[in-house]
């Protein structure tokens, strides 16, 4: 008499010699595009990606990667696929598995454990197991006989015994047993339908016919990409007698306060030797007299170059004195990459033709209508001498691995829009291949799409506009764009309120404009900056522009650094919030809130909790941080403000506590009209929490 055992080993025999007649390539031995390829599942609208995988998302050593896209293939079979990523410095993939989402929409997450660039991929193959089980069970449900079936899922088994390790394969050594011993098909059935079995063949496919999606690039930060507070000085001003320089070891002395005040960067423009040459007086006058101390800017003389410091500062033994005092104060210090020379600099005699020449054969100075650089000589990239451009793209790496040497893991660029995007997405790949910890700043007020290019191509954050946005609703729709709009993926927009360059005419209104435009830019975003003087109120001008009288980058300046109606303590204080709050310390949780008013913004920036397969978007949020402020420093505003309360699991009925965050005071509130009165006289904003009561 037959038996199933039998029937089943005939009919796998049969397969067996089929599949030798035929004698079909595996997929492996096929390109994914070949004819006959068997490599046919469909992969798109893979997010995160950036211009069809163009340029490099960022993120966060500790943050979650999380990918989906559309996964789909011809006919009815079950997939499976897994998000695979690994570190460009490493072979091995590490891989995590993606689930059907809904609709043939698929997602799948992975830590990011290293401060690398990575590529990340999805791998997609046909889940040939769960589809036999399913139609196995399906046809035993309907009482039909199944030993095709179950010779199928014997080949099936022996292939996946062939290439699985461990525990793995001795479950699927079991189950062939149980078929062998097996006396009647509802024997062998169960032996091969369950859920250990799935799981175990799912962990082990044969993914030789698998469809991989390109890679794409992946740079994964040191948390001081994403969250910092920087305060720029001029090393040379930080003395207590008019007229006198510092040098550096002598400007330690401000670090104490700086570090009080919670910052977590200082940023120190150009420190080289500055050129006699056409060297600007105070105001940017033409005529310098011996006084002058010149513009930093105009780097270089027989001093030394961009490897160099400054012999008035102290030159280099200063420096790494300067330094180790930041990183005692618990700091870190930036640096100034400015891609300029004065007609002094080396580079002048020895590289001529890294320079742009007049008709007359003269170098030609820089200009920025109606501004005029006569100390500055611009570096020209375009050459026609091929090895001239290769020659000057190999020194500015130099220069800039010269002082990530010496201990400088931050720069901040000047002007970067003035130089080829190519040449920085070179230099900063270049850089971080072995120095991956090192972060790049962009400075670049110009065009949007230029600002945006320059962070793909690699910067580490960004300038914005925040500068020039004033308005309640300009303000809301730019940064609803910086930080909901795929520009989150790539630009992080560091907010400085002012530059030794930009004086912002909003800043006429006097002390209650520091006051909210400092709220802005430390709880706006996770990065913020000012440039010293701005804790005094320092707003005095040259007329009709935006740049400041006496400006420090001509002058020595002296001051008092505890002058009456200063704002330490405010800046103290929001330091202090974003210390305690991890909601601040983030980039992208920006969700502004509905208010009546029409000078008030509302917002809220708060800790993600689980994501919304279907979105990508957080479902939920906890440990919340409002802010309101009247954007106006003339005009006291009371706003009714409207807060999301489902969003963090208030109801709208229920009663909670509001407390105001720098003071501690608390008040109970029920449902989502919160009148709140802001004087920019008094003030103009109130930073609180929401809890249930």
């Amino acid at each position: 008499m037959t038996t199933t055992r039998d029937s089943v080993k005939r009919v796998a025999q049969q397969a067996r010699d089929e599949q030798r007649r035929r004698g079909a390539p595996g997929a492996a031995e096929l390109p994914a595009d070949a004819i006959g390829t068997r490599r046919t599942i469909i992969i798109e609208r893979v997010q995160p990606e950036l211009d069809g995988g163009r340029h490099a998302v960022k993120r966060i050593v500790g943050d979650v990667l999380h990918v989906s896209a559309d996964i789909f293939a011809d006919g009815h079979g079950l997939l499976d696929a897994v998000v695979l990523l690994r570190a460009d410095d490493e072979e091995a993939w590490r891989q995590a598995p993606m689930r059907l989402v809904d609709n043939d929409r698929w997602a799948g997450e992975i830590r990011l454990e290293r401060n690398r660039w990575h590529r990340y991929t999805i791998e997609a193959w046909r889940d040939e197991w769960g589809t036999w089980r399913d139609g196995l069970l399906k046809k035993v449900d309907a009482g039909v006989a199944v030993p095709t079936e179950l010779a199928e899922g014997r080949l099936m088994l022996e292939a996946a015994a062939a290439r699985t390790p461990g525990a793995d394969a001795r479950r699927i050594g079991q189950a062939l047993e149980a078929i062998e011993r097996a006396r009647s098909e509802k024997q062998a059935v169960a032996a091969v339908s369950g859920g250990e079995l799935l799981a175990a063949m799912r962990r082990n496919p044969d993914r030789a016919a698998a469809t991989r999606y390109r890679e794409l690039d992946l740079v994964v930060d040191r948390e001081a990409a994403r969250c910092g507070a920087w305060y720029e000085l001029f090393p040379r001003s930080q003395g207590r007698t008019p007229g006198e320089a510092t040098t550096l070891k002598q400007a330690t002395w401000r670090l104490a306060d700086i570090a009080k005040m919670g910052f977590s960067v200082v940023y120190l423009p150009p420190i080289h030797p500055i050129g006699l040459t056409n060297r600007k007086g105070r105001n940017n006058t033409l005529n310098a007299t011996a006084d002058d101390v010149g513009s930093p800017y105009g780097i270089g003389s027989e001093a030394g170059g961009h490897d160099a410091v400054a012999p008035e500062l102290g030159g280099l033994e200063e420096f790494d004195h300067f330094r180790r005092a930041v990183e005692e104060q618990g700091m870190e210090l930036a640096i100034d990459f400015a891609i300029q020379a004065s007609p002094d600099h080396p580079w002048v005699a020895a590289h001529p033709q890294w320079f742009r020449r007049a008709p007359d054969g003269s170098i030609k100075y820089a200009e920025n209508p109606p501004k005029r650089y006569q100390d500055i000589y611009p570096v020209d990239f375009y050459d026609d001498d091929a090895q001239a451009r290769a020659a000057l793209w190999d020194e500015l790496r130099r220069i800039v691995l010269v002082w990530v040497e010496r201990g400088v893991k931050i720069f901040r660029v000047d002007n970067p829009h003035t130089k080829p995007i190519p040449f920085w997405a070179w230099l900063i790949r270049e850089v971080q291949r072995d120095h991956p910890e090192v972060i790049f700043l962009s400075e670049a007020f110009t065009r949007p799409k230029v600002m945006r290019a320059l962070a793909k191509a690699g910067f580490t954050q960004s300038y914005t506009y925040f500068t020039w946005r004033e308005q309640r609703d300009e303000l809301r729709e730019y940064f609803t764009e910086l930080t909901s709009s795929e520009m989150r993926e790539y630009f992080r927009g560091n907010l400085f309120t002012n530059t030794p360059d930009i004086n912002p005419h909003h800043l006429d209104a006097g002390r209650p404009a520091f006051v909210l435009r400092s709220v802005l830019a430390a709880t706006l975003s996770s990065l913020f900056g000012i440039y010293s003087g701005w804790e005094l109120c320092e707003n005095a001008r040259l007329e009709d522009r935006e740049e400041y009288l006496h400006s420090e980058k001509y002058e020595i300046r002296v001051r008092d650094w505890d002058a009456p109606g200063n704002i330490k303590p405010l800046l103290t204080d929001l330091n202090r919030l974003r210390r305690e709050h991890r909601a601040l310390q983030l980039y992208d949780n920006l969700r502004f809130q509905d208010v009546t008013a029409g000078r008030t913004l509302f917002y809220r920036k708060a800790l993600p909790g689980e994501l919304d397969p279907r979105t990508g978007e957080p479902a939920a949020w906890r440990e919340a941080v409002y802010v309101a402020i009247n954007v106006d420093p003339s005009v006291p505003e009371r706003a009714i403000l409207h807060p999301n309360l489902p969003e963090i699991g208030i109801g709208w009925d229920e009663p909670y506590r509001m407390t105001d965050l720098l003071t501690g005071k608390a008040r109970s509130e029920r449902g989502a009209d919160v009148a709140v009165d802001l004087d920019p006289n008094g003030t103009p904003f109130l930073i609180f929490s929401l809890a249930p009561l």
